[in-house]
């Protein structure tokens, strides 16, 4: 990425899949071209190793690639004026030309999902299907924002101890409704051990400052620039609503909808088998030649 320093290539899930795990997307039949392109994007908060076990999955047959984006991971941390929509979409943009991974399917969680939305919307000649994973077009506005920053302010950082951070944010947080096993690893995962204790990997006010750029607007006119087939996936009890993801469907020109219950906003954290059970269908249809 020299271009685009702020994102940075996973090697390792993608590159060395998991032998067990090499049947791909669909029922072990079709035969998809190795040199297909898939595009993994985290959400806010989040690093590409998280779709480590989606990568195992895709990676018999496809190459995938999942970044960790400017501010998140191992990749560079830049200054919060550089956290823009315009700068993670130049990032993956980049990723793809870079990588030859193009015309590439792109899997978005959360603000990745955004990502994956503003950049077929930019750029068709390089996407040739979407998958959103629980990502609202509706604005959120000030309040949302409000409470992210109260909700930052809660976490009882340092951490002593890992097993803190797994039972923090997988049982003691007071956004968690019940225990959480997979919520606590997801957040276990981006910490790293510092001389007084365990912190997360990025900056709290970097997220906050990356999520401003786009809580204030709404995205539907985005949407309906995405001419590609798009899969709006959602999680039973996760932050997208059922309603909103129907009208998401409809305002896409190629939309299809699926649900994964018993998951959350986490998704292919939550339910990693029924993730992939969700969005294998959509994935063949797409990529059969």
């Amino acid at each position: 990425m020299s271009e685009h320093p702020g994102a940075r290539e996973s090697s390792g899930p993608s590159e060395h899949p998991a032998p067990a795990e090499r049947p791909g997307p669909a029922d072990g039949r079709t035969a998809f071209p190795r040199a297909t392109g898939v595009l993994l994007l985290h959400g806010l908060m989040g690093r590409a190793s998280h779709w480590a076990g989606t990568a195992r999955w895709l990676s018999g047959r496809y190459r995938a690639v999942a970044l960790d984006q400017r501010g998140h991971g191992q990749s560079d941390k830049p200054s919060s004026s550089a956290l823009t929509r315009e700068a993670y979409v130049e990032d993956a943009e980049a990723a793809v030309e870079q990588l030859g991974l193009g015309p590439v399917l792109v899997i978005g969680h959360g603000m990745g999902a955004l990502t994956g939305w503003q950049l077929a919307a930019r750029r068709p000649d390089l996407v040739r299907g979407l998958v959103i994973c629980d990502m609202r077009a509706s604005a959120l506005g000030a309040a949302s924002q409000r409470e992210w920053e109260e909700w930052f302010r809660t976490w009882p950082v340092p951490f002593a101890t890992l097993a803190d951070v797994r039972r923090w944010f997988g049982e003691d947080d007071p956004w968690v409704d019940r225990p959480n096993p997979a919520r606590g690893e997801f957040y276990a995962e981006v910490m790293h051990e510092c001389p007084d204790g365990w912190r997360p990997v990025f900056e709290p006010a970097d997220m906050l400052a990356s999520r401003e750029t786009w809580v204030y607007d709404a995205h539907w006119e985005e949407l309906t620039q995405v001419r590609c087939p798009a899969l709006v996936v959602r999680g039973l009890d996760g932050e997208l609503g059922r309603a909103e993801a129907q009208e998401m469907v409809r305002v896409l020109p190629r939309g299809q909808y699926a649900e994964v219950v018993d998951a959350g906003h986490l998704v292919h954290c939550d339910q990693p088998e029924a993730w992939r059970t969700a969005i294998a269908p959509f994935l063949e249809s797409v990529l059969s030649p």
